[in-house]
């Protein structure tokens, strides 16, 4: 029999993409079910951005990379971080990475040790814990709920850090909640940041773009803490690139260099024609965006609009990203037939058999009162899982 390492035993498999399993597993077997369960755009690659990726080919840029990315991608992201974040970042503070998720890995890897304690307000993108937990580090939970918009306060973060934090990792706009920090949540966040020297924050800012708010703020804003923060972002959401992997760091030099180190040793660097087609991407003006940006805002009305209808949820508005994280636990309890509802997970398992719609526990997220609905679906699709969604629902008592 195959010993498998404690490290494998004591890491959770990626809840969204167990999800996504089950559904295609029963989508093969026949039955008609609909995924709102993973956090991937249904729109496609814009063509100008193929096209660069064409080019690349039939100009050879087929061969091995630099670790850290090409010098012409990374210095589109210095102007990219520059034109919509207002950073100033150097060439030689970038690592192009496969992915946002390797990018959060690598520095996660790069700084923490045994014992530091990291800093994850909740509800979290349900990688962040399990990347600490390889690491060796102990993961320190801030909660927040629907009240606050799942947001958590200055004061709640001072009260989380001792003579062991070391790290905090969190997400505007957020998964799961897709709720936005304003620049003066954020410049209280940044007071008690720049207290502490030792801390070193990763600022996931992937769903920037689908933002609905009044626009998008970056905590490495604040001069101060500059670098303390390591800002992370990458293509695949807003340029619908899920599949070319692509994320990236703007970091101090250090971290930088650290993370090339450890990326060498594992993936070296980034496919070579998804880094130029990302150069299109990234060198295009976020106006481009609007129409998609527009659709998904849409759809939450659609979605949040559907969510009233049903007794005993609660609901926010989230100012991003493209998911609602609505409160069920109004239905712990309840029962119909064989399913017997006690947790986020059990209402999970019950909609995938009785409405044949896929969602995610909020209990992966850090949050088991809730569930996540991605939005990330045509209006058709989302007003059919909606509906089915309230008629299994009702049949609960």
């Amino acid at each position: 029999m195959i010993k498998l390492s404690q490290r494998l035993l004591t890491m959770e498999e990626s809840a969204t993409l167990a999800m996504s399993r089950k559904s295609r597993e029963l989508k093969a077997a026949g039955k008609d079910i609909i995924s709102l369960s993973l956090g991937e755009p249904d729109f496609h690659t814009p063509q100008f951005i193929k096209d660069a990726a064409i080019e690349a080919m039939n100009n050879n840029f087929t061969t091995y990379t630099p670790v850290p990315g090409y010098d012409d991608l990374r210095e589109a992201i210095v102007h990219k971080f520059k034109r919509d974040n207002g950073l100033n970042y150097t060439k030689d503070q970038i690592v192009v990475s496969t992915g946002a998720k390797q990018s959060i890995a690598n520095v996660v890897l790069s700084l923490i040790d045994q014992g530091d304690e990291v800093i994850i307000p909740a509800p979290y993108w349900v990688s962040y814990l399990e990347i600490v937990k390889l690491s060796e580090g102990t993961p320190v939970i801030i909660h927040a709920d629907i009240s606050t918009d799942f947001k958590i306060t200055a004061e709640q973060l001072e009260n989380a850090i001792t003579d062991k934090t070391r790290m905090m990792i969190f997400s505007t706009p957020c998964n799961p909640t897709g709720s936005v920090y304003s620049k003066d949540e954020l410049r209280a966040l940044a007071d008690v940041i720049h207290k502490h020297k030792n801390l070193v924050v990763i600022s996931d800012e992937i769903y920037e773009h689908i933002n609905f708010a009044v626009g998008h703020e970056s905590l490495a804003q604040f001069p101060e803490i500059f670098d303390q923060v390591v800002t992370i972002n990458g293509v695949s959401k807003a340029w619908a690139m899920t599949g070319w992997r692509l994320g990236y760091i703007g970091a101090c030099k250090e971290i930088a260099d650290a993370c090339t180190k450890i990326q060498g040793q594992f993936t070296s660097g980034t496919s070579s024609i998804t880094q130029k087609a990302s150069i299109a991407a990234l060198k295009a003006e976020p106006e481009v965006l609007k129409e998609m940006i527009a659709a998904f805002k849409g759809r939450r009305e659609l979605v949040l609009n559907a969510l009233k209808k049903i007794p005993g949820v609660k609901i926010n508005v989230p100012d991003g990203a493209f998911y609602v994280f609505p409160d069920i636990s109004y239905y712990f309890g309840k029962k119909y037939a064989d399913f017997h509802i006690k947790s986020a997970e059990d209402l999970c398992m019950f909609l995938l058999s009785e409405a044949m719609v896929a969602v995610v526990t909020g209990e992966a997220f850090g949050d088991p009162n809730c569930i996540r609905i991605s939005y990330a679906a045509s209006n058709e699709i989302l007003e059919t899982a909606m509906e089915r969604i309230r008629l299994a629902l009702d049949k609960l008592q």
